[in-house]
């Protein structure tokens, strides 16, 4: 059979699934299902409850995915069977996004129960997107192939959250009755675009020949058998450990600012519309970042430009307390694009470069599983910081921009552990560890 590795088609299918499932992001997680669900879903309901509510369910659905990941990635390596545990887990996204379309108002239990499964769906699928890359690209075109994935992401998402945007801003122009009517059509809009443009990778996307899968539920248990085996090992294999613990780090205060700039904009004064303003454009700059980023991967090296990128953070971090105009906020937001889809790109091309390749569903199971866990000391260290300046006397806007700054920590611890991280000598380790098992 004809090796599709490094192949046009292969790639362009492969990267389009980013394209489809980017929606879901924009759309629905950073975008609309926050704001209707206390506004609609919620109506009526305390502010303080709705928000413990919406915490719950991404808390529910995060570590679902996160205990889950790096099992189905075992079970998914002992067969060529990884698009299949995509196609599923993809299906879920698209019908439960779909759904929300039908959620009435005031039925928050409904909205929470559709939302953790479609994010479910998410994430549990991106295990299966990500180990895939291993049979697109070969080690020295993956860097850009991993960033072509990442820019495409961040257009594809951008162009429908854009629309939706403009949709919900001007609903009688567009046919609906309400705002509200538009907004519940945005969440059909990603349903339909994530299954459009998942179908080029599903059809065209050759999955690299496994071992044979075993029958009934033996399959399972030999995977957790499998997970139980490389959990062990990777503590043996140093340098991808170390990794691993590096990325947790510094991805952990990437989706803290990620998550926390729009709620840290409200508390400091911006409106709502700047927020989203500020958002779009992270999304539209950041798809020629991201391939840029990919390319100055190639050309001084992953860990370099993660480093740059790091430190580009470290600076946001510590600017971000100083911020006292929306102005400010749209500069920052640029920077953030600039480097976002570049730190996203690289991490996940320089970590599938030191894995073994019949591996990578389970490797990146544990890869993903961290990255599901990310944003947990981040908006722990923004909360206690606060609440200590708070203490002190400060106001609640000084508390707010000092809470903020804290996330710097995170982004130094994980440079500092990067730093002894040698991709050399990963390799030598995977390679000393795995070389002589499966042949």
């Amino acid at each position: 059979m004809q090796t599709q590795l490094d192949t046009r088609k292969a790639i362009i299918s492969w990267s389009l699934y980013d394209w489809a499932n980017s929606a879901f992001a924009t759309t629905i997680m950073a975008g609309f299902f926050p704001i209707f669900f206390k506004d609609f879903w919620s109506a009526g309901a305390d502010p303080v409850i709705s928000t413990a509510r919406l915490g719950f369910a991404n808390s529910l659905a995060s570590i679902t995915v996160a205990l889950m990941a790096p099992v189905l990635g075992a079970i998914a390596d002992q067969g060529s069977v990884k698009k299949k545990f995509l196609s599923f887990f993809a299906l879920i996204g698209v019908v439960m996004t779909s759904s929300l379309y039908l959620v009435q108002q005031g039925h928050w239990q409904m909205a929470i129960f559709t939302y953790v499964m479609a994010t479910i769906g998410f994430t549990g699928g991106n295990v299966f997107y990500d180990s895939l890359i291993t049979g697109v690209a070969s080690p020295k075109r993956m860097h850009r192939v991993s960033a072509l994935g990442f820019s495409l992401g961040y257009l594809g998402g951008g162009l429908l959250f854009a629309f939706n945007v403009v949709t919900t801003l001007y609903p009688n122009t567009f046919g609906f009755a309400s705002q509200a009517d538009a907004v519940k059509f945005s969440f059909l809009s990603v349903g339909i675009w994530w299954a459009v443009f998942s179908l080029p990778l599903l059809l065209l996307v050759r999955e690299p020949k496994g071992g044979t899968i075993k029958p009934g539920l033996a399959f399972v248990k030999e995977g957790f058998k499998q997970f139980i085996e490389t959990f062990h090992e990777l503590r043996k294999i140093k340098s991808v450990f170390l990794f691993l613990a590096a990325y947790w780090l510094y991805i952990d205060g990437v989706d803290t600012i990620v998550t926390m700039a729009v709620n840290y904009g409200q508390s400091i004064g911006f409106k709502t519309t700047d927020l989203i303003t500020a958002l779009l454009m992270v999304q539209f700059i950041g798809f020629p970042a991201a391939i840029g980023f990919g390319l100055l991967g190639d050309r001084i090296g992953a860990k370099r430009a993660i480093f740059i990128a790091i430190g580009v953070y470290l600076f946001i971090s510590i600017w971000g307390a100083f911020m006292t105009n929306k102005n400010e906020f749209y500069v920052m937001a640029g920077v953030i694009g600039l480097v976002q889809g570049g730190i996203q790109a690289l991490s996940r091309s320089f970590y599938a470069r030191i894995i073994p390749a019949d591996k990578s569903a389970e490797f990146f199971g544990f890869y993903n599983m961290l990255g599901k866990f990310a944003s947990v000391i981040g908006p722990v260290l923004i909360g206690l910081s606060g609440i200590a300046a708070r203490s002190l006397g400060y106001s609640s806007d000084t508390a707010s921009r000092i809470s903020i700054s804290s996330v710097s920590l995170l982004f130094i611890a994980g440079a500092l552990l990067f730093y002894f991280v040698d991709e050399d000598k990963a390799r030598a380790d995977v390679q000393a560890a795995y070389g002589n098992k499966d042949k």
